[in-house]
Order: structure tokens, then sequence, then C-alpha cells
């Protein structure tokens, strides 16, 4: 049975989630005016050289912190309860035995991340199990993350063009801005005791704070 709608799908590390994520998801959302939001944070990461710093718990938390008073959104522990590395072609089979068709699954990836598209599991079929929509990050244009692998120019849609109801995915590019944060960059700071107040929702914060994650210390976090 087909379930209803249209999915937007973000996954990620998420250690920690923060603004840039969410920038990116509400930026897809809102351009493409998707019905649910799902957020899966990664098991095992396979283009990551080093295991996340935060547990699986600790990092599901995190993004249900984050995504608070957002009611399309919803945290998925699916890559979190299958074993090996998290490739997107497996998760998005996953999705179609739950009752999503391809035609009805938004994935979103940031610019940089669709740079290095040709290198993922799969490639190029595991583009027919959504639509992909890249959305431009900070030092990567969409132009740059296109020109990477110019095979796939016949896909590629700007947002707003019309899509051909041919039954066939695409790959949607949305121009928004979002903010130049990475989570290299929060375990950075509380690495070295500075607040990260402007980086992660107040939650998240308390949270990373309160269970002294990344070696954070209590009183970073102004509102504590």
């Amino acid at each position: 049975m087909t379930t209803a709608g249209t999915i937007g799908v973000l996954g990620g590390t998420f250690d920690p989630i923060h603004f840039g994520h969410l920038d990116a998801a509400e930026a897809a959302r809102m351009a493409l005016q998707l019905d649910h939001m799902r957020l899966l944070p990664s098991h095992d990461p396979p283009h990551r050289s080093t295991s996340p710093m935060a547990s699986a718990f600790h990092r599901f938390a995190l993004v249900a912190l984050a995504i608070q008073g957002r009611p399309a959104y919803r945290v998925s522990e699916m890559e979190l309860t299958r074993s090996g590395h998290s490739y997107t072609a497996d998760t998005l089979r996953a999705m179609h035995a739950e009752g999503w068709t391809p035609l009805q699954i938004f994935f979103i990836l940031g610019a940089d991340a669709f740079a290095e598209i040709a290198t993922w599991r799969e490639f190029p079929t595991v583009l027919n199990g959504a639509h992909f929509v890249v959305i431009a990050r900070p030092g990567t244009s969409l132009e740059t993350a296109a020109a990477r692998t110019p095979e796939l120019g016949q896909r590629l849609h700007r947002c707003g063009e019309a899509i051909p109801h041919d039954g066939q995915t695409r790959i949607i590019l949305v121009e928004a801005r979002t903010r130049d944060i990475s989570s290299t960059m929060i375990r950075a700071r509380l690495s070295a005791g500075q607040s990260i107040d402007d980086l992660v929702p107040d939650a998240v914060a308390r949270h990373i704070v309160n269970h002294h994650l990344y070696r954070a210390v209590g009183g970073l976090h102004g509102n504590d």
C-alpha cells in the first residue's frame, strides 16, 4: 500500500546536529512543499574515516531535541538499528518497503556531498530510488557540484522549473542560504571550552553540556 504525501529525507552522522542541517532540511521542505520530513542519524557512515564521537543513543536524542516544535519532522532509528555501513541505497529500499514510492521521496543533501555522488554505493542506480534534492552550501555552489558529474545533466532541474511527469526521478537544485556550520567546528569549540549557542538549538546545547559530550564542561551554555 502506498503511503500518502511526499517526504523529505535528510541523513547524516549528526555528530552533533546543528543549524546548518536544519537550514538545509527546511529549505527543501519549503521549496518543494513537502508533507513529511524524516531525519536519519547514520550508524556507520561509509564516507567517514573515523567513528562518531557520540553514541547512537545521544545522536538520536540530539536530533529529537533539535526538531522539537517542528510538527512535520520526525527522527528515525532506521539506519541506527541496521548493522554495517549506512548506505543510502539500502535506506531507500527500506522506505520503498514501507510503502513510499521513489517519486514520493526527496532525499536531501548539500552541494558538497553531491559533488562526491559518483563515489556512492550503487551509483548511478541509487538515483532511481528517490528524487535527490541538492541544497547550495557555503563554499560549494550548485554549479560546481553539478559539474563533477556532467553525465547527470539530463536529470538536473532547477527548483521552480516544471518537472516532467514521466515517472522518472530527478535531481533538483535548490538555491538557499544555509549557515556555514560544521559538526567539526562545534566539536572544536567544545573541546576549547567555548560556547556553541549560535551553532545549535538551545535544547541540543543543554544535552551536550549536561552529558559532557565532545568533552564539553558545565556552564558553557548561556541559558544554564
